[in-house]
């Protein structure tokens, strides 16, 4: 079983690259560890034996073998093609039923089967297989996973176990978790059982977490054979419309939560993100750095990995483990824009990436906040008495300079200033200046795709990098449903169909901070509009977007977002590209009518 965030016996005490101190308190000698000198490249790459590579392995599963004479690692991948040549004899795409890999460096992965070879005979016959996690207890592995439908309605949780980590696999013939109603919801309404993940407790009790954005994320214990749960002991730990891919993960006294937010599979737009809760109880409440739990409709949780501007889009489903130098990492996969699907506008290709897992002010974060990594990476420690050469450098912070007044606006007035134009000019009444803010009635128009309707209001921006910041009130009640997606924000405005939208939006019975881009044109099949999250808007919300140039001969810029509850503490999301040039700063308050969005102020300011 893995012991992902369990302390090394050696970080009582300090360590150096390369060697572990023993028994430094009485004096005693020390012992050298060598130091892992292999690197690595994301994505990892799995080889099949005719020298093909397996291009896909979402939702990754990942356990060191407790048999005795192996000690190599296996990855579990939920249930896609390997590659584009991999079809049938009709031509159509293979779906491999949880595919399997070996390793003994972490690095270097050889494809040795699929977990199944045909589906139990409960899942229904066009249902997928998803989302693994392997467990060892008691003498053998136990290999959990989604059945996306089952052929008594809906989706469930299954189990199988084998004697070796590289099966044969022999399914348990029922649910482990049965098809069932969301929580509060209709009877025959069935909620999403996907993706499970078990811990065990210190008292020894296993619990197996479950669910996905229809019905949210919960807990049950786990019977002692690992076969079936009780439903009377079911707790809803994170709220729904917001997470799934659940990853549980001890560090200290704390149970931390990770969930993954949006769209796992939007092509180059996908927005996909990881975030965490931590309580000192396996059944939460979690709630994140701001205080902010997982269960509050003004939905909580703190980043740990979202885009970063490089490679990678989408990273997300993440599996934890501790290498024997003691250093926790992360499997996850994510998208290359440059190379998203199977076929043109098809099946999403998900490769799996590998990083270090660091805990910063006591939160996980990927690479100390670097997130995805995209060139060469110290290798994990993968075997008894290595260490890793990795160590954990803080990236550098985006620092405001000198403020702009030219640009920045308190709407202290009586009416907007001349600096300020309409594209679409709204209604009478729908906006003015009063009270120190900007009053802007969010409008039944939009701004999405072909539907561009809403009155956008904007500004001319500096020339070269800056930061804009607002800060905001919606008055969308605190809780209830559905105010579907009434929203207000600000904008890094090209046109209509190009854009980067910040903004506090209403998503069923959550609150959200939504942050999005829109593209045009794309190649057909291809998403023009993606988004991603961040962390828990307040009843006040302050939002924060840093533009930045790329070198040449490159023509995007990086867009990154922050967001803040109290205009001091700022949270850092993820960052989009785009190519939007000397575009326009805009502000936005649409989706639907009936609510207001006032704009305290807007900032702009230069960078350092």
């Amino acid at each position: 079983m893995r012991t992902p965030g369990r302390p090394s016996p050696f970080r009582r005490f300090p360590v150096w690259p390369g060697v572990v101190a023993l028994g430094l308190l009485s004096g005693c000698h020390t012992v050298t560890s060598p130091t892992v000198r292999l690197t690595y490249t994301n994505p990892l790459q799995v080889v099949k034996a005719d020298g093909t590579r397996v291009q896909s392995c979402a939702d990754p599963a990942v356990i060191q073998s407790r048999t005795t004479g192996d000690a190599a690692w296996y990855l579990y991948c939920t249930t896609d093609p390997h590659n584009a040549a991999d079809v049938d004899a009709q031509g159509n795409l293979t779906f491999h039923l949880i595919s399997m890999a070996r390793s003994t460096d972490l690095v270097h992965w050889t494809y040795i089967g699929d977990a199944f070879a045909q589906k139990p005979a409960w899942v229904k016959d066009d249902a997928g297989l998803w989302a693994p996690d392997v467990e060892y207890v008691n003498g053998k592995y136990r290999l959990y996973y989604t059945a996306s439908d089952t052929k008594a309605g809906g989706s469930a949780i299954g189990v199988a176990t084998s004697d070796s980590p590289a099966g044969p696999w022999t399914d348990s013939g029922t649910p482990v978790v049965e098809p069932q109603a969301p929580p509060g919801g209709t009877p025959t309404d069935r909620r999403w059982v996907f993706d499970p993940d078990v811990i065990v407790d210190d008292a020894g009790q296993a619990w197996l977490y479950y669910g996905s954005y229809f019905g949210g994320i919960s807990v049950r214990r786990l019977s002692a054979d690992g076969l079936s749960t009780d439903p009377a002991t079911q707790v809803e730990v994170a709220l729904d419309n917001r997470y799934e891919g659940a990853q549980v993960v001890r560090h200290g006294t704390w149970y931390y939560l990770m969930g993954s937010a949006t769209n796992c599979c939007n092509g180059p737009l996908t927005g996909y993100s990881i975030f965490a809760g931590r309580s000192a109880s396996p059944t939460g409440p979690f709630v994140d750095r701001d205080g902010v739990s997982l269960l509050d409709p003004r939905v909580g949780g703190t980043p740990v990995i979202s885009m970063n501007g490089n490679r990678w889009v989408g990273p997300g489903h993440n599996a934890v483990f501790t290498d024997a130098g003691g250093q926790d990492w992360t499997l996850y996969h994510a998208i290359d824009p440059n190379d998203a699907y199977f076929t043109p506008g098809g099946v999403n290709k998900r490769p799996v990436l590998l990083d270090p897992l660091d805990w910063i002010g006591g939160w996980p974060t990927v690479r100390a906040g670097n997130w995805a990594s995209d060139g060469a990476m110290p290798a994990p420690a993968a075997q008894p008495g290595q260490v890793s050469a990795y160590t954990p450098q803080l990236p550098t912070p985006d620092e405001l300079g000198a403020p702009l007044a030219d640009s920045s606006d308190d709407f202290d007035g009586a009416a907007l200033g001349a600096r300020w134009s309409w594209v679409r000019p709204p209604a009478a009444g729908v906006a003015g200046v009063e009270g120190g803010a900007l009053r802007f009635a969010t409008q039944a128009a939009d701004l999405y795709v072909d539907s561009n309707s809403a009155s956008v209001l904007t500004e001319a921006a500096p020339a070269g990098d800056y930061a804009v910041e607002v800060k905001l009130t919606i008055d969308l009640p605190d809780q209830g449903c559905c105010y579907n997606y009434a929203q207000g924000g600000v904008l890094i405005y090209g046109n209509d169909d190009n854009f980067i939208k910040l903004g506090v939006v209403s998503i069923w019975n959550t609150r959200q901070i939504e942050y999005a881009k829109e593209l045009s044109p794309v190649p057909a099949h291809y998403p023009r509009y993606g988004n991603t999250v961040l962390s828990a808007p307040g009843p006040d919300t302050w939002l924060r977007i840093v533009r930045r140039a790329r070198p040449a001969p490159s023509t995007e810029e990086t867009y990154t977002a922050y967001s803040s509850r109290d205009g001091v503490t700022w949270t850092r999301g993820g960052t989009w590209t785009h190519t939007l040039g000397q575009a326009r700063i805009g502000l936005f308050s649409m989706g639907g009518s009936g609510f207001t969005t006032r704009f305290d102020s807007v900032r702009v300011s230069t960078l350092k």
